[in-house]
């Protein structure tokens, strides 16, 4: 996107109140960070809660455009990480700091990884620390095994996967962690259930798609479009763990939009509809 776009959904984002920000050096291989700093204040907004991610350090390529993106799970390349998430972000500290898709290095992140965000968060560096994945079942597991104060599950916890309920979200409850659900649009498969969406991050399967547009049949309904977003976005406050949504915006007109679909009406009998035809867990209906 463009920097004149960026500025403009940070603008929306100002309008719409929020100030929550979730970014990570993988994101655009450094340039989510560096505009996020950039322009956040000229956007009006002043006192940000800013969450990035460490585990992985930028390579710079040929000419210094993008190159390799390699894992670095050391107390050195943690605070690489963070130091150098901080001088994109133009800031002495972050609000929360997670590892990021630690999936397949639960020694590393045992022995070097968590023991030194425990570290920065003891240093002032970063206010609160955790993890943040795709998976639920590797995410509880941490959860179990160390202090976190919060963690991010992307995709697991949808109107069109609910793998987080398992494990994830009752242990979350029991340990007072704060839960911060991504991916509630299946990779914007729930947003636009067309053939040419994405799920998951590839393309989507024809029993997902039919599921997605038998959702937005349902909400379109009782007045309730999907392409608003409204059931996509509340679905996961309907579990007491779940502290906030994060949602991807690549405009203005997105940000307007799912601040909208946040604060519409959803009628509690198209809750009881969608569990139903199951993408609501009768669970959280009566719970």
């Amino acid at each position: 996107m463009s920097e004149q776009d960026a500025a403009a959904t940070l603008r929306a984002a100002v309008e719409a109140g929020i100030s929550d920000f979730d970014t990570a050096p993988r994101y655009g291989h450094g340039q989510a960070e560096e505009r996020l700093g950039r322009l956040l204040a000229p956007a009006g907004i002043t006192e940000p809660v800013i969450s990035t991610k460490a585990g992985w350090l930028l390579r710079p390529g040929p000419g210094g455009a993008p190159g390799e993106v390699v894992t670095d799970w050391t107390e050195a390349g943690i605070r690489r990480s963070l130091e150098s998430s901080l001088a994109r972000l133009g800031r002495s500290s972050v609000d929360v700091l997670y590892l990021h898709d630690p999936d397949d290095y639960p020694e590393e992140v045992r022995c070097t990884a968590y023991p030194t965000v425990r570290r920065l968060r003891d240093e002032g560096l970063v206010r609160a620390i955790g993890f943040g994945m795709n998976h639920s079942a590797p995410l509880a597991a941490y959860v179990a095994a160390f202090e976190v104060d919060v963690v991010l599950i992307a995709g697991r916890f949808s109107l069109l996967d609910h793998e987080a309920l398992s494990t994830l979200l009752p242990l979350c409850a029991r340990t007072g962690t704060a839960v911060v659900v991504g991916g509630v649009f299946n990779t914007g498969l729930l947003a636009d259930p067309s053939p040419d969406a994405m799920f998951d991050y590839r393309p989507v399967p024809r029993r997902e798609l039919a599921r997605a547009q038998e959702c937005r049949a349902l909400c379109d309904g009782f007045g309730v479009p999907l392409s608003a977003a409204a059931a996509a976005v509340q679905f996961p406050f309907l579990h007491p763990a779940v502290g906030s949504v994060v949602v991807g915006c690549r405009s203005a007109a997105e940000v307007s939009a799912n601040a909208a679909a946040a604060r519409f009406p959803v009628p509690d009998e198209l809750w009881r509809r969608l569990a139903d035809a199951g993408f609501v867990p009768r669970s959280l209906l009566e719970s």
